[in-house]
């Protein structure tokens, strides 16, 4: 047990002429939850496939419980739970007898009755998969990967398509995963999902693994001033220590930034009040923060559009 739940070592999978993942390696230990992250194409569905034993790897080696995914398949399957974007349940199947038939298959499952009542689900049982909404899809599709009590679970985007109400039910049963000893590895677009959840955040772009660390250790490093005023303040910046500077995005919402490692500084956010004070400008939802998970993921990967 004290291997990782999943260890992946210069992983390479090309397609033609395209490599989508080139030599990464990184491993998501035994209940935590590690998210997997990265932008459209950059090569994580690819290796979570992989790792589910739906893709075959080109090179390198993985382990997913100690066990080859694609060799020891067989063995994997009971002890392995994944929940794909694409449910592939038959459209015609109803909520609730696709979940018992999906307990069938386990020697001891959790009881199909109490997923429904804990996703929301318990109302619409008796309705086919085609007519439940997005949302409802998703969480059908959740209820399924976890219903075999799995040591190791994938969920793929659980909660796009979903409200808030159901994003943090989805929230809380991932947490109760993780406290039964579950691994979870989880990919998402939501940002502050991951920083949420996550025990570690792994990031790939371009095929690579380009960070690898628990979100606070990502996260950590100079704080910025935010605050609101009339749009077009000039005048500001001038006063501000050396290699301080302040942007204004959108119009009206201003960010003052100092150089690394501290960035902003008490020193600043006096002299920034004191320049409103002199001015008669009241600075509306004035705060000190430190960046997000999702600052760090531009800084590494780029603002560009991907398709």
């Amino acid at each position: 047990m004290s291997s990782p739940a999943v260890e992946i070592t210069d992983l390479a999978k090309r397609y033609g002429d395209v490599t989508a993942v080139r030599g990464v390696t990184w491993s998501a230990a035994r209940g935590e939850i590690t998210a997997l992250l990265g932008p459209n194409g950059a090569g994580k569905t690819t290796t979570v496939e992989i790792c589910e034993g739906f893709r075959r790897a080109d090179s390198g080696r993985v382990r997913v419980l100690g066990l080859d995914p694609r060799g020891d398949a067989a063995r994997l399957k009971a002890r392995m739970g994944v929940m794909l974007q694409s449910a592939g349940v038959p459209t015609t199947a109803r909520a609730g007898e696709w979940l018992r038939f999906a307990a069938k298959l386990y020697a001891n499952p959790v009881p199909p009755e109490a997923l429904l009542d804990r996703l929301g689900l318990a109302p619409v049982a008796r309705t086919p998969f085609r007519r439940l909404s997005g949302g409802q899809q998703q969480r059908l599709s959740l209820a399924a990967a976890v219903i075999g009590r799995p040591e190791l679970v994938f969920l793929d985007e659980p909660t796009a398509g979903l409200d808030p109400q159901a994003r943090h039910a989805t929230w809380e049963l991932v947490g109760e995963l993780r406290a039964a000893g579950v691994s979870v590895v989880l990919t998402t677009h939501y940002m502050e999902e991951a920083e949420r959840l996550a025990d570690r955040v792994v990031i790939i772009d371009g095929g690579r693994v380009v960070a690898d660390a628990p979100p606070g250790e990502l996260t950590a490093g100079r704080r910025r001033l935010r605050f609101r005023a009339p749009d077009g303040l000039t005048g500001l910046e001038a006063e501000l220590p050396a290699g301080h500077t302040v942007t204004e995005s959108p119009s009206g919402r201003y960010e003052v930034d100092g150089p690394a490692p501290d960035g902003v500084g008490p020193d600043v956010v006096a002299t920034v009040t004191a320049w409103c004070a002199r001015h008669d400008v009241t600075p509306d939802d004035l705060r000190l923060e430190r960046r997000t998970l999702e600052d760090v993921f531009l800084e590494l990967t780029g603002r560009e559009l991907r398709s």
